[in-house]
């Protein structure tokens, strides 16, 4: 599961916008903007939202769920390395 508040924060770590994100996906732009409208977890077709948090992944962003360990608990995300930002 991703947050709405996970998919922004993500793409701002990545500085990209949401028609970069749904080109990285390979997903609409309508998609990227109803998923992070949700409130709360993310709701949407199981295959886009995979889409979504691979691309997510592939650009160097680590999605960390509500069980999953880290330092301070909770969800969030953390960019795994600083790099330049990636190309649709």
């Amino acid at each position: 599961m991703i947050t709405s508040f996970q998919m922004r924060a993500a793409r701002a770590l990545l500085g990209i916008d949401q028609k970069t994100l749904a080109e990285l996906a390979g997903v609409s732009l309508p998609t990227i903007q109803r998923m992070e409208a949700s409130d709360g977890n993310v709701r949407g077709v199981v295959e886009s939202l995979t889409r979504v948090v691979d691309a997510l992944n592939r650009a160097g962003v680590d999605l960390i769920g509500e069980h999953a360990r880290s330092d301070d608990g909770g969800r969030g995300v953390r960019l795994k390395q600083p790099g330049p930002p990636p190309r649709a």
